[in-house]
């Protein structure tokens, strides 16, 4: 096969993670193509051949965010320690995320997704099949604590799921915009009570 149209010198999951930062510092609509192009060390026209268009990259971005994080919080939801403790620690995990990268702010798909949600069919997409998928990862763990004993709340793992989905993603965003750590974690206090009783 004749490659020669397209040099390839670069590694093209390596330029996504370069403009995956650029995205997450600056937004989508506070990033220009000369940034990306800048950070990423490729000319427009590099660009434009490999990924089509800045919005073409941005979706490659989004996905690739979207399939990191959740290999990431499954990790932590399927370790084998108690439910309470796989619980803690994706809180635990989501809290160093927001409060210990200085320059990407809060959670990527958050961040996509209030900037650009309603507008935009592609990061409406991603950002539900995420949220989809970590209600299911979530749910068995929930429905596990059901079985043993640990959770006696007499709520399903669904309900019991979606409660602790609305103050995950609430957290979140809250975490962004106020950067208030004594907040955040009366968030997971009460989260954690609300689920696990005293």
């Amino acid at each position: 096969m004749n490659n020669r149209g397209r040099p390839r010198e670069f590694n093209y999951s390596s330029i996504v993670d370069v403009a995956m930062k650029t995205f997450w510092i600056k937004g989508y609509e506070g990033c220009s193509t000369q940034d990306l192009c800048s950070d990423t060390g490729l000319g427009k026209g590099s660009l434009y051949n490999t990924f089509g268009s800045k919005h073409e990259l941005y979706k490659q971005v989004l996905e690739r965010y979207h399939e990191i994080g959740i290999r990431e919080q499954k990790k932590l939801l399927e370790n084998p320690v108690p439910v309470k403790v796989r619980i803690s620690n994706f809180f635990e995990w989501a809290l160093k995320e927001d409060f210990e990268n200085i320059d990407q702010k809060g959670c990527l798909l958050i961040n996509a997704s209030v900037e650009r949600a309603n507008n935009d069919l592609m990061v409406q997409e991603i950002f539900s099949k995420h949220v989809e998928f970590l209600k299911q990862a979530i749910e068995t763990v929930l429905e596990e604590g059901l079985q043993t004993g640990e959770i006696s709340k007499k709520q399903s793992a669904e309900e019991l799921a979606i409660l602790l989905l609305n103050s995950y993603y609430g957290f979140r965003v809250l975490n962004v915009s106020m950067q208030n750590r004594i907040l955040a974690e009366q968030v997971i206090k009460g989260t954690m009570k609300s689920i696990f009783g005293a």
